[in-house]
């Protein structure tokens, strides 16, 4: 089967020959318009991230990017929950029409220097070398014309130096030829993401100090946040990795201010699964109070859906129990608890 690229030339050359230059010729079905409306509808508190993946969905679609590398290769920094691993599900959904259509690595389960074999196969004489086997999903990797192959590289600060190295043919020429020379993957039709939570502890651990610390009594400014994830950046990954990378992407925090909107869409999510058994839920002021009230920003958005699946779907669960024709949910704080009955008409 030949690579995605050959197959992207030799298409291009057949749009050439036949004269259609009306307009925009991309070869991308994808609207970068579309997806962005999908990605900011879902995501909170990012907008400096998502204007960046904005400006790289426009040079995608208009296909000027080098034919020698892959597409874009992206680094995605900040704490858990901030939504760096949810936006590659977006694009996977918007792009393929699944949120699952892309190829991940989980880079914590490369922490020893011998899985780089994991990634590359087995070298010659070795069990499974003829095989060629691999943790990389190829069809992912490739895409197809119309539609590029999205690729992470998920908690990378955990794989270890020798794994690093071995991603860096794949960053600076998009092509990786397996340990036993058999196979070669290719990456040139692929959006790389690659995600990382150093420096996290760094800011959290500064903003704790500065907290109770004589700095913010004497009215010190803390450093930024990302001059502490720049420094850890620095002192973790070798000046030659970092420089095959197109955009390092720091993600914030999310703050209070946010709270509400990122408790709205954990409701829709919610509701989309009710929706499917004809129901529907409601909230008052005060339920919506009580599930953004002592909420801890260490865990981001995911402390916000544990909370919901932990204090909101048992609340569900008891009313549609105690009676299963109610259709119209209504949730309200009693006795200080979580509460849910039928929505009165």
């Amino acid at each position: 089967m030949p690579f995605a690229n050959d197959l992207i030339e030799h298409n291009r050359e057949r749009l050439a020959e036949s004269g259609a230059v009306f307009g925009l010729q991309s070869r991308f079905v994808f609207e970068p318009v579309r997806v962005m409306e999908l990605l900011r509808a879902r995501i909170v508190g990012q907008d400096a991230v998502l204007e960046q993946v904005e400006a790289m969905l426009k040079v995608l679609k208009v296909d000027i990017a080098e034919g020698e590398r892959p597409l874009t290769v992206n680094l995605f920094i900040g704490p858990t929950g901030v939504g760096k691993t949810e936006i590659l599900r977006l694009l996977a959904q918007a792009i393929h029409g699944r949120p699952d259509a892309f190829c991940r690595i989980d880079m914590h389960t490369l922490a020893q220097e011998h899985y780089a074999a994991a990634l590359t196969g087995a070298p010659p004489g070795y069990v499974g070398s003829k095989e060629g086997a691999t943790l990389f999903d190829a069809e992912a990797i490739q895409g197809s014309y119309s539609r590029p192959g999205i690729v992470l590289f998920d908690e990378l600060e955990k794989a270890s130096k020798e794994v690093l190295r071995s991603l860096l043919g794949i960053l600076e020429h998009g092509q990786l030829t397996l340990a036993a020379g058999a196979r070669t993957l290719d990456f040139r039709n692929s959006l790389i993401f690659m995600t990382s939570n150093i420096g996290a502890r760094e800011v959290s651990d500064y903003r704790a100090r500065y907290a109770r610390g004589w700095r913010r009594w004497l009215g010190l400014n803390p450093p930024a946040d990302n001059q502490l994830v720049e420094r850890a950046l620095h002192r973790h990954f070798e000046p030659e990795f970092l420089n095959r990378i197109d955009r390092i992407l720091g993600f914030q925090h999310i703050e209070e201010e946010w709270l509400e909107a990122l408790l709205e869409i954990e409701l829709s999510k919610l509701n989309q699964r009710l929706i499917k058994q004809g129901r529907v839920l409601l909230l008052e002021e005060s339920a919506l109070d009580l599930l953004c009230r002592e909420h801890d920003g260490r865990f981001g958005a995911r402390a916000m859906g544990r909370r919901l699946r932990t204090e909101l779907e048992p609340a569900i669960a008891d009313c549609l129990l105690a009676d299963p024709s109610i259709t119209r949910l209504l949730a309200r704080v009693e006795d200080g608890q979580l509460r849910v009955g039928a929505d009165a008409p």
